[in-house]
């Protein structure tokens, strides 16, 4: 057995107290220089959307700017995989996304774990998302929408801008509940599919709400129904999925800011109380409201929960569809 002197001992111990003080001393004076809040989607869609309107209230609280960074691609896993492998300094956090919670039942190969590689800072949002068409199709409701697809069992198209996203899995469990039958076409964002959707390529989209209502206000999609349990106050003349006919549907989406695992709790609570105060804003709190989103703002633990419940849920949603990972 070798025997380590004591004075090395106690120049280790020494060393690592110094680590842990200078470590401490960085985190009490944090945020000095910008934060790179990172998009793990496209522009224009409801991410994107989210993080472009808490980046300047969050800069205000923080006093350092804060720069939305768009890294798209590997179905949201390049940007939030750029967060979880980034230093836990406060100097790089994700606004993620609700498909990080499906990613494990969904994906072939996930490089992260969605409950240990992140440290929670707050739900941002909840919102539905909404089943909506190119006006050119000729159902004009969902239950129209539904024997539309019925006589054409494999034939239409349908997108949701991202393979094992949100918003897929929620088309997936509506053609399940329904034993209905589509082609999916993959893209790399919603920004990207709903391009195509508004130029009639694609029939049919599952997207989030906050990027369709302004589109269905304008009449260049139709909606057919949110995911969510209760009908949007912005727009109350739309009805739920379940309330239109498939018993039980209830899917919604979040957003909410990550930090990579092990950042400081001192600088999680500074990041937790920017973005308490930015859902406070009464215009930003205003503006989220008016679009169909419900601001949160909830603690670390809170958000923690969410995400393991989530990852309960679609295990077992995934597995009752007998969804594959692509």
């Amino acid at each position: 057995m070798k025997v380590v002197p004591t004075s090395r001992l106690a120049l280790g111990a020494l060393a690592a107290c110094l680590i842990a003080a200078s470590a401490a001393a960085q985190a009490q004076g944090y945020p000095t220089r910008p934060i790179r809040l990172v998009v793990p989607t496209s522009p224009g869609g409801g991410t994107d959307l989210t993080a472009r309107k808490m980046a300047p209230k969050l800069s205000e609280y923080l006093g350092q700017q804060v720069v939305v960074e768009n890294r798209a691609g590997g179905n949201t896993m390049i940007g939030m995989e750029s967060v979880a492998r980034a230093a836990p300094d406060g100097y790089t956090v994700a606004m993620g996304i609700g498909s990080l919670t499906m990613a494990p039942y969904t994906q072939i190969k996930v490089p992260y774990d969605p409950a240990k590689d992140f440290a929670p800072v707050s739900q941002v949002l909840v919102v539905p998302n909404m089943l909506v068409s190119h006006p050119s199709l000729p159902a004009r409701s969902l239950k129209e929408l539904i024997a539309h697809i019925k006589a054409r069992p494999g034939e239409l198209h349908f997108t949701a801008g991202g393979t094992g996203s949100n918003a897929h899995l929620s088309m997936e469990l509506f053609l399940f509940s329904t034993g209905l039958k589509m082609i999916y076409v993959a893209y790399k964002g919603q920004g990207p599919a709903m391009t195509d959707v508004l130029a009639g390529h694609v029939p049919v989209m599952m997207a989030d709400f906050m990027s369709a209502l302004p589109r269905v206000k304008a009449g260049t999609l139709r909606a057919y129904g949110v995911t969510g349990a209760k009908r949007s106050t912005v727009a109350p003349d739309i009805p739920t999925i379940a309330e239109a006919g498939v018993a039980g549907y209830d899917v919604v989406q979040w957003f909410g800011i990550l930090a990579p695992a092990k950042t400081p709790p001192e600088v999680i609570a500074k990041l937790h109380a920017a973005t308490v105060s930015a859902l406070k804003d009464p215009a930003t709190r205003a503006s989220f409201i008016n679009e169909g989103a419900e601001p949160i703002g909830s603690t670390p633990e809170e958000f923690a929960a969410v995400i393991r419940n989530d990852l309960r849920k679609w295990a077992k949603v995934t597995k009752d569809a007998g969804y594959k990972p692509h």
